[in-house]
């Protein structure tokens, strides 16, 4: 190695020293005079922004928790709602289910009881029809084998006390 390069590395040269220590304080001097107050603003202002942010994320998590813990509430009573109204709509219907088989029944036996009466009717007319037709039956016979006229009306009367006493044996 060359000692003049060596030697020179490990010198201390004062005018230097003094102008870098003069420039060092000539930069320090307006760095604090200009620049630092702006610089401690703007870091300032930066570390006040962060702050605002983690503070309003914070209420926005704590405002997110509450509407979700308040939609499940929500839900959880509209889901009660919701079966109360299934349940009161299957009773509903139950009941009319029940109610127009009672009154199919009722129906169907006032329908019976109408057809009953109608058939002994039926039955009673042409019961009626068939004595008159006997009873008519009856004279005819009866004139004709006897050969003589009777008269209707007493025909008729003996006719049907005979059609009487013959129920009233049955």
């Amino acid at each position: 190695m060359n000692p003049v390069l060596a030697q020179g590395l490990l010198d201390v040269d004062f005018g230097l020293v003094i102008w870098v220590a003069i420039t060092f304080a000539l930069f320090m001097f307006l760095l604090t005079k200009f620049a630092w107050k702006p610089i401690l603003k703007a870091l300032d202002d930066r570390e006040k922004a962060i702050k605002d942010s983690l503070e309003d994320a914070e209420k926005a998590k704590s405002e997110a928790e509450q509407i979700s813990t308040e939609n499940e509430k929500a839900l959880k009573e509209i889901e009660a709602i919701s079966h109360k109204i299934r349940k009161e709509a299957q009773e509903e219907a139950d009941k009319i289910r029940a109610d127009r088989l009672e009154k199919a029944k009722a129906d169907s036996e006032l329908l019976l009881e109408q057809t009953r009466i109608a058939i002994e009717q039926e039955k009673k007319q042409a019961m009626s029809e068939l004595r008159e037709e006997v009873s008519r039956l009856a004279v005819e016979a009866a004139s004709r084998i006897l050969n003589e006229e009777i008269d209707e009306k007493r025909a008729k009367s003996i006719v049907d006390r005979f059609i009487k006493d013959i129920n009233g044996v049955r």
